[in-house]
């Protein structure tokens, strides 16, 4: 009943959905890939974005080369801010509005150099390209409490001068002139004294899992559904089939019935009754008209 799964045609339906429910998998699985990262992301802010700070000699190896697992740790830092090697970062949006973040220089009192991203500023409405102001870091000695960050990628874009594309920490240091460690920088949480005037705090990073879950089970839900599908229109196939067949016999069977001749004998035709002497007159005369 089934053996027109066999054909060329069945075979093709049965191969594109074999391919749109592997397609389905690689999605689904994609997203939990996703998933996996948004959740690891999480566990790092939840265990290092409010922690007690360390101190940079126990912190100096991330700012080499930063451990994923590290991202976010507070480390506190005392130094002084270098204003002339400060910079603004373009493209740099906020709660859906665009903007820049300010980068500084921060040498310590060991001699070593790391950046810190004090916050982030509006795009200006006096001078196109660049904020209205940007607010000057505390001078003289400065304690900082940061959260590490790794650096960025270079992008293949240029920059006016003052400003970075983004926060590439090797091409940021050429422009300085001096070492900078350049294995992470620190995002601003604290510093004493405080400044007049500040850039915008950075927000607390999202700890919500997303969607993640319930499009993956999407995917995977619509990979089954294409089998369920094949499944059901060869049974209407094979149903349809089983109901063409009947009706084929049903017809063969009533044309060799009518084929088949009748044995009922004809009725006799009824002998006419002869015609009295009275009716054939009668019927002479109306043939003459009277």
């Amino acid at each position: 009943m089934y053996r027109f799964l066999f054909s060329s045609k069945w075979l093709g339906y049965l191969l594109l959905a074999a391919v749109f429910a592997t397609a389905c998998v690689f999605l689904g699985r994609w997203q939990m890939d996703r998933r996996a990262e948004t959740l690891a992301e999480i566990n790092r802010v939840v265990s290092n974005y409010s922690a007690t700070p360390i101190p940079f000699a126990a912190a100096r190896d991330q700012f080499t080369q930063l451990d994923p697992a590290k991202e976010w740790t507070q480390v506190e830092l005392q130094g002084t801010y270098d204003t002339d090697g400060q910079r603004i970062v373009r493209n740099r949006p906020l709660n859906g509005q665009p903007g820049y973040e300010v980068v500084v220089p921060f040498k310590l009192a060991t001699g070593e150099t790391v950046i810190i991203d004090r916050g982030w500023l509006p795009i200006g409405n006096n001078n196109p390209g660049s904020p209205d102001s940007v607010p000057a870091p505390p001078s003289g000695e400065v304690t900082t409490v940061v959260r590490l960050k790794h650096a960025e990628p270079e992008l293949q874009r240029g920059a006016p001068q003052g400003q970075l594309a983004s926060i590439d920490l090797p091409t940021y240091a050429a422009q300085l002139g001096y070492p900078v460690l350049t294995g992470a920088y620190g995002q601003l949480a604290s510093e004493t004294p405080t400044a007049a005037e500040m850039p915008v705090a950075f927000p607390k990073p999202s700890t919500e899992e997303g969607t993640h879950l319930s499009y993956s089970l999407q995917w995977f839900a619509f990979g089954v559904l294409m089998f369920v599908g094949f499944g059901y229109a060869a049974r209407q196939q094979a149903r349809n089939a089983a109901i063409d067949a009947e009706e084929d016999e049903a017809e063969e069977a009533g044309t060799m019935h009518a084929a088949v001749p009748s044995r009922r004998r004809t009725p006799p035709e009824r002998k006419r009754k002869k015609a009295t002497a009275e009716e054939e007159e009668d019927a002479l005369l109306d043939a003459q008209g009277y």
